[in-house]
Formats: structure tokens, C-alpha cells, sequence
């Protein structure tokens, strides 16, 4: 294990505890990876597990093999001095493997699905990376995911939340540094989520329509990422461009070299 590994995980556990909300720009390859490291304000990155998938070929939801996986989230950690976090969705079927397997290629932190597996088995999955990275002995960010907005649009609100904040505070007494609650949420269900799970331990996704940045930390919000919406803008951009170009237009003003 080398400081500068265990020193990237400890600078990461800190951004998260900051009194200022973590902003992280999902990557999914070297080139995207370097463009938002260079960018001032970026503190750490995340990988976005569904736009690796896409750009390798694959469907979301655990169809990549894991090693495909550690590959690129490794190319992506080497890439940069920040310290970067990597979407390990669900596991792979052994979570504590796959974090050992990531910690291995230079990323400090994870996300983990738990896809509202019944709860004691999901509380088995977090505590598994939470050993697997005290074994590595560095300071691993465990973004603990629960699937219960997500999973629950047809089920009675109060029993969604109530679903989260348990599964939540499970999830943190089992070691993992913050609760990952995707889904459109709004204010109220932000400041139940924060006083049920407590202040400075929410992490959101961001999509259309969400809360702003400023709202979020002002409600107590860990951490704000993007998942695959950063891959959906960098598309959406090259499509208009090519439609452009292929319509007899020319390049955009302003276009930028990259290496």
C-alpha cells in the first residue's frame, strides 16, 4: 500500500465530512477523466459504472465482467493526482472482492447497490467492503446506495422514506461513509432523508430538474455526482454536431484542443 494511495483515500473521506458540499463530475474513460481534473473546483471524480458499460459495449446493470470493469476504473485512477471514487454497482456478486479488486488499480472509495435485497443481506454487503478496505488499511469512502426511490414509485411515499432512513442508518452503522439516495427528490423529502439519517451523510444524484447545489448543502448534503447524465450531455453535444456538419454546417467556434 502506498502513501500516496492512502493519503488520496484519507484526502477523500475528508472532502466528504467538509462543511462544504462534494461535488464529483461522473467520468468513464481517461480523456474525460483529465478534462474534469483540469477544470478549477474539481476536487475528486467518480466513475459512472453505466457510461463505462456503454462506451465498452455493454448494457448497465452488472453486464460488463468485473474485471473489464477494474480495468477501466483503474486507467481512470492512474490518469489523474485526485483521488477517485468508482461506481462497483452491486458488487458483482462478491462486493467485498470487487472493492479489494478496485483498491488494487488506485480508487479510494465506492459505490454499492444494494437493489433492496432484503435488509440484513444488504447490510452483509456493505460491511464487506467496509472489512475488505480495513484489510488494505486505507480510509475508503463507502457510498452506500439504496435502490428505495428508485424501486418504490408505486409504493406509499411515507414508506419509501421510512424505507431509506432505516436502510440508511443500517448502512452507517455498518461502517459506509454516506447513504447514496438517488432519485428526482425534493426539498421536503431531502430535509426528511438529512434529519432521518442524519446531517452531512446524504448523497444525491443530480438529473433535470433537481435541487441547485446551493439548496442541497444548505439542507445538509454530503455529496452531489451525475451518474450517466454527463455521458447524456457529452452525446447529446456530438449528435447535434455531427447533425450540424452532416447538414453542411462547420465546427463550432470556440472548440477546444484536448489532450
Amino acid at each position: 500500500m502506498t502513501n500516496s494511495l492512502a493519503s488520496k483515500a484519507t484526502e477523500l473521506l475528508s472532502l466528504h465530512r467538509a462543511p462544504e458540499i462534494l461535488q464529483v463530475i461522473n467520468v468513464w474513460d481517461v480523456i474525460t477523466a483529465k478534462v474534469v481534473a483540469d477544470l478549477p473546483g474539481t476536487t475528486a471524480l467518480a466513475t459512472a459504472s453505466h457510461s463505462i458499460a456503454a462506451s465498452l459495449g455493454y448494457e448497465d446493470g452488472e453486464k460488463i465482467p468485473l474485471d473489464e470493469m477494474i480495468a477501466a476504473v483503474g486507467r481512470i485512477a492512474a490518469a489523474t493526482s485526485l483521488p477517485v471514487s468508482a461506481d462497483l454497482e452491486s458488487g458483482y456478486g462478491n462486493p467485498g472482492e470487487a472493492a479489494r479488486k478496485a483498491i488494487g488499480v488506485g480508487i479510494v472509495g465506492a459505490n454499492i447497490e444494494d437493489q433492496m435485497r432484503p435488509l440484513a443481506d444488504a447490510v452483509t454487503q456493505m460491511s464487506s467492503v467496509v472489512r475488505a478496505a480495513e484489510a488494505e488499511g486505507i480510509d475508503f469512502v463507502l457510498n452506500a446506495r439504496t435502490d428505495a426511490f428508485l424501486k418504490g414509485k408505486d409504493r406509499d411515499p411515507g414508506a419509501v422514506l421510512a424505507d431509506a432512513v432505516e436502510r440508511g442508518r443500517a448502512f452507517l452503522d455498518a461502517g459506509a461513509t454516506t447513504v447514496f439516495v438517488p432519485g428526482l427528490l425534493d426539498e421536503a423529502t431531502v430535509k426528511a432523508l438529512v434529519d432521518g439519517i442524519g446531517w452531512n451523510k446524504i448523497s444525491v444524484i443530480n438529473v433535470p430538474g433537481s435541487l441547485a447545489p446551493a439548496k442541497l448543502q444548505e439542507l445538509g448534503v454530503a455529496r452531489i455526482s451525475y451518474g450517466p447524465w454527463t455521458q447524456r450531455v457529452a452525446l447529446t453535444a456530438l449528435a447535434d454536431t455531427a447533425a450540424d456538419l452532416l447538414a453542411g454546417g462547420e465546427l463550432p467556434d470556440g472548440t477546444r484542443a484536448l489532450n
